[in-house]
């Protein structure tokens, strides 16, 4: 057997290999950066200083504009410096550290996102006992449960993938270090991290599927048995931006992950990729908030404060 050099730096493909395009994607992403930070940070401020906000909702809200801040600075960031510089380069503990992030915030969505439907279940089917049940308390311990169940996940992946040794290809076909693509290029032995992928993730994932969808369906019982339609339609204006996050959520992840690979696809995957860790951590704040009464409510508030004469 012939001795090979394993590969210590590894290279990204980007988005584009065309240098016309490097600059208006360059100011595109970063437009389109800097605005998810000002209006994820947004809600974290509106969340922490309005006391009307101060309730469970609010609070799984806030984390989740916390969790879209820290995810997309995962991301962005070294994209918008390789479109930059053109290097592309990046090292295989950075990437293994980008990695490790980007599996640890993305499961933690799923997990979040479960927890706001278990949220919306007891305040629409149990509004009386709703005080008691999602007590400060038990949302503490919620959170604190999602971050180290991630942290283990995470650490997991992590860890077997820098067992992986690179000595065929050095080019991810991607913009970020993802499995899929690592696994690509790999030339050892990948079985014991599919194998994690197809049973761990598929358990907690799953798991985590059908906390988010299950509440629903109570849900949508309690909501067909109200006689006034105010109500109705009080309780779909709560839950109809959460379950439009879920579905764009799950639905871009599965198709970028649950599909035939093929040397063709690289451009969509890169596209449907984008979609889930650039643009969703935008979408997810304006969703929740423009067509939330007490967010617009807190934000005139907030520029009466800072313009008196403003509204």
């Amino acid at each position: 057997m012939q001795n090979q050099t394993i590969l210590k730096e590894l290279f990204l493909s980007g988005l584009s290999d065309l240098p016309t395009l490097h600059l208006p994607l360059f100011l595109f992403f970063l437009l389109i950066y800097l605005l998810t930070v000002i209006w994820n940070l947004l809600i974290i401020v509106l969340v922490a200083t309005d006391s009307h906000l101060h309730v469970p909702m609010y609070f799984f809200l806030g984390n989740l504009a916390s969790l879209d801040l820290c995810s997309s600075s995962v991301i962005v960031p070294r994209m918008l410096f390789d479109l930059h510089t053109k290097r592309r380069k990046i090292t295989t503990t950075a990437c293994m550290t980008q990695l490790f992030f980007f599996i640890f915030f993305s499961f933690y969505e799923t997990f979040l996102l479960s927890i706001m439907s278990y949220d919306r279940y007891i305040a629409i089917c149990k509004p009386l006992h709703y005080i008691e049940i999602m007590s400060w308390k038990m949302c503490l311990y919620l959170i604190c449960s999602g971050w180290f169940l991630s942290f283990i996940y995470s650490s997991v992946h992590t860890f077997y993938a820098f067992k992986l040794t690179f000595c065929e290809s050095d080019i991810i076909e991607s913009f970020f270090c993802d499995l899929p693509q690592l696994f690509q290029i790999s030339c050892s032995d990948i079985f014991i991290n599919i194998l994690l992928i197809f049973f761990l993730g598929g358990f907690l994932a799953m798991g985590n599927l059908i906390m988010t969808f299950f509440p629903y369906v109570y849900i949508f019982k309690t909501v067909l048995k109200m006689k006034v339609k105010g109500n109705r339609s009080k309780v779909f204006s709560t839950c109809t931006p959460h379950l439009t996050v879920v579905i764009i959520y799950y639905v871009s992840v599965c198709f970028n992950y649950f599909q035939p690979n093929g040397g063709h696809q690289f451009a969509g995957n890169k596209v449907v990729s984008m979609f889930y860790t650039v643009i969703l951590p935008l979408l997810n704040p304006l969703i929740y908030s423009l067509r939330n009464q007490d967010f617009r409510t807190a934000f005139r508030d907030v520029l009466r404060k800072i313009i008196p004469n403003a509204i």
